[in-house]
């Protein structure tokens, strides 16, 4: 059992620049951050459902196990991303921290204000989750890479690298695709010229054009 540790940071948004998330902290009931060391559980499936959570820094996935084991990672939640919003009074999934994250609950404010920013979040996180049931559904295992590497690409502040902060395990489960085919794509984008390797959480994109085609 991992312990999760309470840190010092200020309920203020102001170092959020997506106005969006500014204003759900301004109008919510913000709680202290607490520090989740890599894979520890934030909240597990089955849990009553209650407070939302905000990512301070770090990053956090989003995985449902099925009855005979296996995991299915439904997302991947980064600085400034809002999750733990469900239907029902069970979470349907698990949240467990990647890579060491400071996370946030949001106790809901009862305010029209904070409701129409409540939705606001809850429509984009059902957007995304239909660009990936098509990507799991009918990509093939190179579209499935190149369109993960363009999202984060695109999520990223860090110019034409992307940062990986998951394991190639996660990457596999997010995918629907096994660790050895994660290995052989990206050696097929790398001997393409499209990617370059420069450490196990980085990779430059040498050539994003080329790249955002094979996601199309």
């Amino acid at each position: 059992m991992f312990a999760q540790t309470a840190i010092p940071i200020p309920a203020t948004p102001s170092h959020f620049q997506d106005p969006d998330v500014r204003d759900l902290l301004a109008q919510s009931q913000p709680g202290t951050v607490s520090y989740y060391p890599a894979d520890a559980m934030i909240y597990a499936q089955g849990d009553d459902t209650g407070p939302l959570y905000l990512v301070e820094f770090g990053t956090v996935r989003i995985c449902q196990m099925t009855a005979d084991g296996r995991r299915q990672i439904t997302s991947f939640c980064y600085a400034g991303d809002v999750f733990g919003l469900e239907p029902g009074e069970e979470h349907e999934c698990c949240a467990e921290s990647v890579d060491g994250a400071g996370i946030r609950m949001l106790r809901p404010a009862n305010s029209a204000g904070f409701a129409q920013k409540l939705l606001g979040f809850a429509l984009r996180h059902f957007a995304r989750m239909q660009s990936h049931l098509v990507l799991l559904g009918r990509l093939s295992a190179n579209e499935k890479m190149a369109s993960f590497l363009c999202d984060l690409l695109d999520r990223q502040d860090t110019g034409d690298t992307v940062v990986l902060p998951m394991q190639r395990s996660d990457i596999a489960d997010y995918l629907g695709i096994t660790f050895e085919t994660v290995s052989r794509v990206l050696r097929v984008l790398k001997d393409r010229g499209i990617i370059r390797v420069t450490a196990l959480d980085r990779i430059e994109i040498l050539d994003p054009g080329a790249l955002r085609t094979l996601s199309d």
